[in-house]
């Protein structure tokens, strides 16, 4: 498994501390981004935590999954977790090392006292002996919150004093960006009231009915809205919502006194297939919620929900253009979007998709909008890394996608043969857009994991073909950026391929 080493550098480290009975808690930040650009320690906040118990151990919670595998628990994973100063509130999030929990924390403006808050993104320092004190915080006391180094830090410090060099998979890159593309597609399902969350949740079993049952979602366990609370069930009844491994919401069980509602989210059943889903328990100024991979034994990183957004030169181009109008916002509104960088809607949709893969925003499904935030690591890894992506590409290279039909041209469904090695495999597309496959992969998993490589390969033939094609208007190929005809004008140029083989220079290695 390919991995780097992630270098985390803070000035000293984060402490809970008392002073005149008040708790100073201080989270000490890495090299982060902000408005201004990249700080070493920057300062996103200093004020007091209006529920500092469940601020306390949602902060905990988060970072139970930043240091927990739920599959393969003999491996080691401690991966500190990140936070967003959005103007407004701070999200922390962390992913588990297994790659299969997405956690967020997030402490909404009516959970921040009295004082302004930041903009940025950055990883904060979350130790054993901070874990320890925050564990035995106890009482209303007030809690003085302090993201980044106080002025004391900043003028007497000349270099970091707590290093910290982790393991960094590029599973667990491609996971994070997988995760938000994923959540954006989720619904609320079901809603429950704090003593029926309380209860439903004490109650689920420590283990997943028949794990390891397969790609099925034979052994996933499901539930389904029942009253005032939820009932299990082994079958995707209608109205039913997978909860795939339900030991992996353990760490919701910090919470759960200072609880106020649950609330699920989850896409339509795909009859009977196991599904994502997120979870959330609202707090008083706070919400955290933690996401759920299809299996427990199957990471968001292989799910290929990017793999369309990353095949698609004008969602690229879109994707530069929307991003430098991204200033932190905690909620993005796509209108406004559409408005300043003159795309459509459903261009800027897919622009968000594309910058979502790169981490550079996330998913919130309690507000139904994606929020801007910059992962502080190389993200363009979780393209540049990713096997299908990097298959399908090499397959173009090689001359090896054999197009009958093109789609543009005929408006018709098409087919094309894909050589792979020895084989060759027949690709089509049926109604709605959606290639179909003779490979193993597609009769594995339906499209359910996102397209094969061969399918992928294909769509980027059919693109490529499409921007060769000659321009229609004498001014085509100059027409602004910001218009419908964005794609093709920007389009990375395209040599000419032998007959019926399509190959774009732009898609090589």
């Amino acid at each position: 498994m390919s991995r780097s080493v992630q270098a985390l550098a803070y000035a000293r480290p984060s402490a809970l501390t008392t002073e005149g009975g008040t708790g100073l808690l201080g989270l000490e930040t890495s090299g982060g981004l902000t408005p201004v650009g990249r700080e070493a320690h920057p300062q996103f906040f200093a004020g007091f935590l209006s529920s500092p118990q469940a601020a306390a151990r949602g902060l905990l919670a988060v970072a139970d999954v930043a240091a927990a595998r739920y599959y393969q628990r003999a491996l080691r994973a401690s991966l500190d977790p990140v936070v967003t100063a959005g103007g407004d509130r701070l999200r922390f999030e962390s992913f588990s090392g297994c790659c299969g929990v997405y956690a967020r924390l997030d402490v909404l403006p009516e959970g921040l006292d009295g004082a302004d808050t930041g903009h940025g993104t950055t990883n904060v320092d979350v130790n054993n002996p901070l874990r320890e004190a925050l564990s035995r915080l106890s009482g209303d006391e007030p809690l003085h919150l302090r993201v980044g180094p106080d002025e004391l830090a900043v003028t007497t410090t000349d270099g970091p004093v707590v290093e910290k060099k982790v393991p960094l998979p590029d599973r667990w890159l491609r996971g994070f960006a997988e995760a938000q593309v994923i959540t954006a597609g989720f619904d609320l399902r079901a809603e429950l009231s704090a003593a029926e969350a309380v209860r439903f949740l004490r109650t689920l079993p420590r283990t997943t009915p028949g794990a390891g049952a397969g790609a099925g979602g034979r052994g996933s366990l499901w539930v389904v809205p029942a009253g005032r609370t939820l009932r299990p069930t082994t079958r995707p009844v209608p109205g039913a919502v997978c909860l795939p491994g339900p030991e992996r919401l353990t760490a919701l069980q910090r919470v759960l006194r200072h609880a106020t509602a649950l609330r699920v989210y989850g896409p339509a059943a795909p009859g009977g297939a196991a599904t994502a889903a997120a979870w959330e328990v609202t707090l008083p100024g706070m919400r955290l919620t933690l996401t759920l991979s299809p299996e427990p034994s199957r990471g968001f990183s292989g799910e290929g929900a990017v793999l369309e957004a990353l095949a698609t030169d004008e969602a690229a181009a879109d994707a530069d253009l929307v991003s430098v109008l991204l200033s932190w916002e905690p909620r993005i509104d796509t209108a406004d979007l559409a408005a300043r960088s003159g795309l459509s809607p459903q261009r800027v949709r897919a622009a968000l998709t594309r910058l979502g893969t790169a981490g550079r925003v996330g998913y919130d499904a309690a507000d139904a909008a994606y929020f801007h935030r910059e992962l502080p690591y190389d993200a363009g890894r979780a393209e540049a890394r990713n096997p299908r992506l990097t298959a399908a590409r090499a397959l173009l290279a090689d001359g090896a996608v054999h197009l009958h039909t093109h789609t543009a041209a005929t408006g018709g469904p098409g087919t094309a043969t894909v050589r792979s090695g020895e084989r060759h495999y027949q690709v089509r597309e049926a109604a709605g857009g959606v290639l179909s496959c003779t490979c193993q992969w597609w009769a594995d998993y339906r499209g359910r994991r996102g397209p094969c490589k061969h399918a992928l390969a294909v769509r980027m033939a059919r693109r490529g073909q499409t921007a060769t094609a000659p321009a229609t208007t004498a001014n085509a190929a100059t027409a602004p950026a910001t218009t419908a005809n964005a794609a093709t004008a920007t389009a990375p140029t395209t040599t000419t391929a032998p007959a019926a083989t399509v190959t774009a220079a732009g898609e090589t290695r």
